[in-house]
């Protein structure tokens, strides 16, 4: 008896790791603590960076060229669900694992790639920081709200990630994975820009 149930747990053991095995798509323990580790690392690091600024000091410009420390908040805040979108909707088409090959980076050189602040761009008109927000506590307000629910779905989805992809990204083909941890290095990008108005000579003291 003690024998046949041990049978019967093995093989239905079995069935669950075959289940695994059959959605490849999905991420591994890996992938999806890398990401949320990454996620609360981007969010923290904005936050501390921000955290007790002043007026003069949030809306403080070096040139009339340059964003301001708001002006960052604002479009990490509006990018937050601007490219979420392009992942969510990549996962509303068919999968399409025969195009794994066309992904070139993996998630430790896009987020290189997305911070090197050496190389520039201009954003895309939906998320230009022209004071969509009243001020730069909303702002947060709105990026907190979209980051934590994000960060929520990474840790329990079992949507196929990495069999959805998108095609012309910056960077090229992206799985929706992909395209997740592009979202977080970006934030982390427009954070070291932050830190870039704040190291200024003529930040102001308070």
């Amino acid at each position: 008896m003690k024998r046949s149930l041990l049978l019967a747990s093995l093989f239905t053991a079995g069935l669950i790791i075959s289940a695994f095995r059959l959605a490849p798509g999905t991420l591994t323990p890996e992938e999806r603590k890398y990401a949320v580790d990454y996620f609360n690392k981007t969010r923290e690091r904005l936050l501390g960076d921000v955290r007790g600024l002043s007026e003069a000091q949030l809306n403080w410009k070096a040139d009339s060229s340059r964003w301001s420390v708001y002006q960052c908040v604002e479009h990490i805040a509006l990018s937050e669900s601007f490219i979420l979108h392009f992942a969510q909707d990549a996962m509303k088409t068919p999968a399409t694992p025969d195009k794994r090959s066309e992904v070139k980076y993996n998630p430790d050189q896009i987020i290189a790639m997305l911070t090197d602040r050496s190389h520039k761009a201009q954003a895309p008109e939906p998320i230009k920081p022209v004071k969509q927000f009243t001020d730069t506590k909303a702002a947060l307000h709105a990026f907190l709200a979209r980051r934590d629910s994000t960060i929520d779905y990474i840790k329990t989805t079992q949507d196929a990630l990495k069999d959805h992809f998108i095609p012309g990204t910056p960077i090229g083909t992206l799985d929706a994975y992909g395209m997740l941890i592009f979202l977080a290095a970006h934030s982390e990008r427009h954070t070291l820009q932050v830190e870039e108005v704040m190291a200024n000579p003529n930040f102001p003291k308070h």
